[in-house]
């Protein structure tokens, strides 16, 4: 059986929902679960060991834990990795950064959980996925018809979610043929906040990064979210999102989605 983590975010539930329709023996996991919402799901806690019984899991497609402290997340990853030892699952899949990646604020704890899987007893196969196209047009969403968001006038390797959710589920299915491989996945092409702008019909007026930080210190988030919003705006304004790589291609049965497409859609649905 094929177990997908984090299904109530939006990458899980895409995996889990295409290996759904291609006839997978798949169920989900998630801390929220209510036991009402779907069969095919399970309490999955990785806050709680207990909760983490894996002994029927052939495959587990381990989609990060989400955003905090890199402690707590490197401490729910290894709750999860141990737990998969234990039970004698056969693959592990897991959903990283891209390589340019390590200039952000959340990489620490990718690096640390690739390394740790690569070091443990199940075979493995690492997806460096990039930006989502669709946080990048959020990013960027006009504020009274102007863009403001200080991204520069370098490109983002953006990649629309589906195709890294699609690409994870295909591995899924024929994880052998995968295993010991580490793929680059950012976007096929690079797209920059003045193309967004263009297809939205509104003008690129970039503020500061002081200015950046102002706003999101009046916004109300967690503690580590600034650095870590501040630390995307930085490394796109300087070019350092902008390798792309084609490997997403020999992953899909199809070509990749445009993500200059799905990042302006975004960027409209969020204003």
């Amino acid at each position: 059986m094929i177990l997908v983590t984090g299904i109530s975010g939006n990458l899980g539930q895409a995996i889990f929902q295409y290996l759904k329709t291609h006839g997978a023996d798949v169920t989900g996991g998630t801390r929220n679960h209510d036991g009402s919402a779907q069969t095919q799901t399970r309490t999955l806690d990785f806050d709680d060991p207990q909760t983490l019984a894996l002994d029927d899991v052939s495959t587990l497609v381990f989609v990060s834990a989400g955003t905090a402290e890199d402690d707590v997340v490197i401490g729910r990853h290894q709750n999860l990795i141990t737990a998969a030892e234990k039970a004698g699952v056969g693959h592990i899949i897991y959903t990283s950064l891209a390589d340019h990646g390590d200039h952000l604020g959340f990489a620490l704890a990718h690096r640390w959980t690739e390394r740790r899987i690569q070091e443990g007893s199940i075979p493995w196969t690492i997806l460096r996925n990039g930006l989502y196209a669709e946080l990048i047009g959020q990013l960027l969403t006009p504020v009274d018809g102007v863009i403001t968001a200080p991204f520069g006038n370098r490109g983002v390797a953006a990649i629309p979610r589906q195709d890294l959710a699609e690409a994870a589920a295909n591995i899924a299915l024929a994880p052998k043929k995968h295993a010991g491989q580490v793929y680059n996945l950012p976007g096929t092409r690079a797209i920059t906040a003045k193309q967004v702008a263009d297809r939205l019909g509104t003008d690129y007026r970039p503020q500061t990064m002081a200015g950046l930080r102002s706003s999101l210190d009046a916004a109300g988030l967690l503690p580590f979210q600034p650095d870590m919003l501040m630390s995307i705006h930085s490394a796109a304004s300087y070019g350092f999102l902008e390798d792309t790589t084609d490997t997403i291609t020999s992953l899909l049965n199809r070509a990749p989605l445009d993500p200059l497409i799905i990042a302006a859609n975004s960027a409209r649905q969020v204003g």
